[in-house]
């Protein structure tokens, strides 16, 4: 049923339990996963007379979220691929669906946005209504 599976992180507790949703399906239906994170663009860095550092930072961030990710999905048999990429994150996990083929999104209801207490945030909001594939969002 599902060949390829696309696994959204930030390192939010709705992150680690989507994690454990996805590995459980990749393993069930012997599925590639694609792990991925997005950090924010840093076009609002520019001008910056330490822009490249704040760049770094930024980039090494989202890399410690993925390698955290990347320990919960240790235990597998899986193959497992990771992504780190800069842009709007809805977008960002859309296009690598689009270009993985997945037949699955599994991600967060919400992640570390400013706004508390929404049952679904932005992101996932987002992607669930402009996604060409089903999308499973973990509470």
């Amino acid at each position: 049923m599902f060949k390829n599976i696309i696994l959204a992180v930030d390192g939010s507790e709705y992150s680690h339990r989507a994690s454990e949703y996805a590995k459980s399906l990749a393993e069930r239906y012997e599925a590639d996963l694609f792990l991925i994170h997005v950090f924010s663009p840093t076009s609002d860095l520019l001008g910056y007379q330490d822009f490249e550092k704040l760049y770094s930072k930024r980039k090494s961030a989202g890399q410690a979220i993925l390698d955290e990710a990347k320990k919960l999905l240790d235990s597998t048999t899986i193959k497992v691929n990771q992504e780190l990429i800069e842009g709007s994150e809805a977008e960002a996990i859309l296009m690598v669906a689009k270009k993985q083929q997945a037949d699955l999104i599994v991600i967060g209801t919400r992640g570390f946005g400013a706004v508390k207490g929404l049952l679904i945030g932005s992101v996932s909001r987002k992607v669930i209504h402009l996604s060409t594939c089903p999308v499973m969002v973990v509470h």
